[in-house]
């Protein structure tokens, strides 16, 4: 289930990712992960779920669990 709390929402976790990857925006972030920039914006913008191939990347990426990702992004986990 998704909250709409302001400091936990996709686009929130998105923006924290960014930020500790000293990325300059979604474009930046969606090179390093090596996936399309509709995807990221279709997440930020809560049009498509966070896909597991999706969560699974940006594990790799930060290092941080997938439950800790979903934390941020205000998902339940499972």
């Amino acid at each position: 289930m998704q909250s709409k709390n302001a400091k936990h929402t996709v686009a929130h976790m998105l923006d924290v990712v960014i930020e500790q990857q000293n990325l300059k925006n979604d474009a930046a972030l969606a090179r390093v992960l090596q996936v399309a920039p509709p995807i990221i914006s279709k997440a930020r913008n809560e049009i498509q779920p966070l896909g597991s191939s999706l969560l699974v990347k940006l594990h790799e990426l930060t290092g941080k669990s997938t439950i800790e990702i979903k934390a941020l992004a205000g998902i339940a986990p499972a």
